[in-house]
This record gives C-alpha cells, sequence and structure tokens, in this order.
C-alpha cells in the first residue's frame, strides 16, 4: 500500500475514532446496530458505492484486497442483526458478501468485487442530534495495476487484530501429559455450513467444549481449543496456536452440507496432496477459502508452505495420523455411530500442515441430511461420539507411544 494512501488511512481511523468517543461522552454507548433500511451497495457510473447506517458511530477502518478483488470494512463492534445480503446489494459490481464478528469486540464486512474497482473516498459523518452515523465508501474505475499496489491491510496504531502466532522456539518439556488441540472449525465472519437456522460453527463450538471435558474427565489429556468463542481464527493461526501450545495431536472438528447429495455420517480425513475423490477435493477447496472469505490477506505467503510441509508431514507424521484415523473409524464402528460408505478419506486440508502434529479432520455428519442434522443438535448423541473420540485416543496414544522407536528408525 502507498505512503499517501497509509497516512489517509491512518487519519481518516483517528478522525473517527475521535468522533465515537465525542459520542459516547453525548450519551451514547453500547453495541452500534446497522439500521438495514438506510444501507445500500449500489451501482455508481464507473463504480460502486456502499452507505452504511449505524445507530452510533464507531471506529472503523477501510481497505481493499487482490486475488480475488475484496473490499473490507472494519468496525468497533457492530450487531449484525438482520442484514442480508439480497436485500443490500443493488449493484452488479458486487458479487456477494460476508458480515458478522472477526473476533470479540471486532466486526467486518467483506464484499467481493467483480473487478479491480479503485477505493476512492470514504467518510462517516455524525448526526450531533441523534447520534446516528452514516459511512459511506465510494469506489470508482477498474484498474488492475492500481488496485494491486494499493490492496493490502493498513498497519495502523490500535487495530490490534492478532499476527499469527509463532511456534515455541524450542521443544516443551516432556512432562507425560498428552496434550490434544481441537478445533472447532469455521467462526465469527465464517459460520461454515448453515441449514435451518443451525450453523456449523456453533455446533462445533458446542461438541468441542463437550469433548474438552470428557477428555479432562478421562485424565493424562491437556486440552487446548483454537477457539473458545465466536470467533474468526485464519488456518495458518490454528495450526501456530496447535505449535505453541506443544500439541501431540491435532483434531479439526466439522459438520459440512452438500446440496443435492445423499452423503450422511461420519468420516475421517488425513492430509494428501491429492483428494480421494471429487467430493473431497471440494470440501477441502472450500475449507481452505475460509482466510480469502474472511478478508484475510493472503499476499506474501510462500509457496512452501503448500508443498514442503505436506512432504515433511509424509516421511514421520503421516503415518501417525492415517493410523489415528483408521484407530477412530473403528472407534466410531464400535460404538454404532453412523458412518460415510467411504468414510477414511483423504484431501489437501491446509490445515492439516503441521509437519510434526499428527491431524486429522473429523467430518462429524453433514447439516444436509435429515439425520445426521438430528443427531448434531442431539446432547446425548454429541456425549457417545465425544466418548467414543476419547476412548480411540488413549487407545492410539498407548499404541503410538510402543511404536515410537521403530518410527524414529
Amino acid at each position: 500500500m502507498s505512503r499517501i494512501m497509509r497516512t489517509w488511512l491512518m487519519g481518516l481511523a483517528m478522525l473517527v475514532l475521535a468522533s465515537a468517543v465525542q459520542g459516547q461522552e453525548s450519551g451514547f454507548s453500547g453495541l452500534a446496530r446497522l439500521d438495514t433500511a438506510q444501507s445500500t451497495i449500489s451501482d455508481t457510473r464507473h463504480g460502486l458505492e456502499v452507505t452504511l447506517t449505524l445507530s452510533q458511530g464507531v471506529p472503523y477502518r477501510v481497505f481493499t484486497l487482490d486475488d480475488p478483488a475484496r473490499l473490507v470494512m472494519d468496525f468497533r463492534e457492530v450487531d449484525w442483526s438482520g442484514a442480508e445480503a439480497g436485500a443490500l446489494i443493488t449493484s452488479a459490481r458486487a458479487l456477494g458478501l460476508r458480515l458478522g464478528q472477526i473476533r470479540p469486540g471486532w466486526s467486518r464486512i467483506v464484499i467481493d468485487l467483480a473487478g479491480p474497482h479503485m477505493l476512492e473516498e470514504a467518510g462517516l459523518r455524525i448526526d450531533r442530534q441523534s447520534g446516528a452515523a452514516r459511512l459511506q465508501v465510494r469506489l470508482g474505475r477498474e484498474d488492475a495495476g492500481g488496485f494491486a499496489a494499493s490492496a493490502g491491510t493498513p498497519d495502523l496504531p490500535g487495530w490490534d487484530l492478532p499476527a499469527a502466532v509463532s511456534a515455541p522456539a524450542t521443544p516443551r518439556a516432556d512432562d507425560g501429559v498428552f496434550r490434544v488441540v481441537l478445533d472447532p472449525g469455521h467462526g465469527g465472519i465464517d459460520p461454515g455450513a448453515e441449514v435451518d437456522g443451525t450453523q456449523e460453527k456453533d455446533l462445533m463450538l458446542i461438541f468441542a467444549r463437550e469433548l474438552r471435558e470428557v477428555l479432562l474427565r478421562a485424565g493424562g489429556f491437556d486440552v487446548v481449543l483454537t477457539r473458545d468463542v465466536d470467533e474468526f481464527v485464519s488456518l495458518e493461526r490454528r495450526v501456530a496456536l496447535a505449535h505453541r501450545a506443544g500439541a501431540d495431536v491435532f483434531l479439526s472438528l466439522h459438520a459440512d452440507a452438500l446440496s443435492g447429495a445423499r452423503a450422511r455420517g461420519a468420516s475421517v480425513y488425513t492430509l494428501s496432496d491429492s483428494a480421494s475423490d471429487a467430493a473431497s477435493a471440494a470440501l477441502a477447496e472450500r475449507h481452505n477459502r475460509a482466510d480469502i472469505l474472511a478478508g484475510v490477506d493472503l499476499s506474501g505467503k510462500d509457496d512452501v508452505v503448500a508443498d514442503v510441509l505436506m512432504d515433511l508431514a509424509r516421511m514421520e507424521t503421516q503415518p501417525r495420523s492415517e493410523h489415528l484415523a483408521r484407530v477412530f473409524l473403528e472407534g466410531f464402528r464400535a460404538a454404532g455411530l453412523p458412518l460415510l460408505s467411504r468414510p477414511k478419506r483423504h484431501a489437501g486440508f491446509s490445515v492439516l500442515k503441521a509437519p510434526d502434529i499428527p491431524s486429522v479432520l473429523i467430518e462429524l455428519g453433514f447439516l444436509s441430511s435429515p439425520r445426521d442434522l438430528k443427531n448434531l443438535r442431539d446432547a446425548e448423541w454429541r456425549a457417545q461420539v465425544a466418548q467414543a473420540v476419547s476412548d480411540a485416543l488413549e487407545l492410539w496414544r498407548d499404541a503410538d507411544a510402543a511404536r515410537a522407536g521403530l518410527v524414529r528408525q
């Protein structure tokens, strides 16, 4: 991003921060709400204009991301209740939008653009009498070169969205505790699959908390969640959190939906650079796009992350992950839990790319299956699954320890 653009955005953010403080001093506080009737995304002659009307002024920032072209707007925090893309978008240059929480205290809107429309201006005005605020953002002509040069997350003071967590510099001490990192899929602005008002992100967080309690009661386990609230966590950060925790195993938890398909039952995935089938490839592609959908800046990411880590995983960790997947499926069968017709699968899931941590992705079922959806909503059924996971982990832990010497050879 150019120095002029960064300076302009910094001044803009600080101006709005001052306005918000002034509004709070005047008696306006609490969560800002979006007035959907007074908000729109519409065409202009050469671009598009975004108008968002809020119940009060809040600090905000606006920026664009490239490949694909997106407009991103961050806020301190906004209640998006009742907002729907179909009601807001009247512009042919806006292909879609997502809005929600990016982390506690932070909200985000991501608008997918039909082309690289340059960000021309953004401004927020606050009505001194009502305290209501109107944010207007204007995008102009398409300019691929200019858009790419100006795109990127601005580095502004006060916008302390978390950076990726680095792995510990030294290995953790062997204290005899088996550390399990549970990764509830999706979160925040990324809801995952949605069927009949049920969102994948909510079900997976509920199940991860329940599974944590079962593992802790079993004894011998230390459990860490990549998220314990409804917040967005990037794929890179999920893996980094597992490294920081010194994880012995990483379990990513999901419950997808397939439109027009009859798939139902649980399945377990391991990492591979080629998918076991077309459905697995499509599933991995959707999961791996979570960062883009949430407006994460992926510029500068090294392809080594996609290539070398998979090679390293195959050398030692991959056979352990394959064994872990088989033990889980055997445990699910023994517990009488419904399984997909071919439940052992593999695909290129980015979240499984830790080279030194056995990792699997468990699809507990499909929200698109009425039977699976009913099961996933049932606390007693989830308790059965949690117990089966706990029992399988104990078996695998003991077997893996016994095989450790042979694996190292």
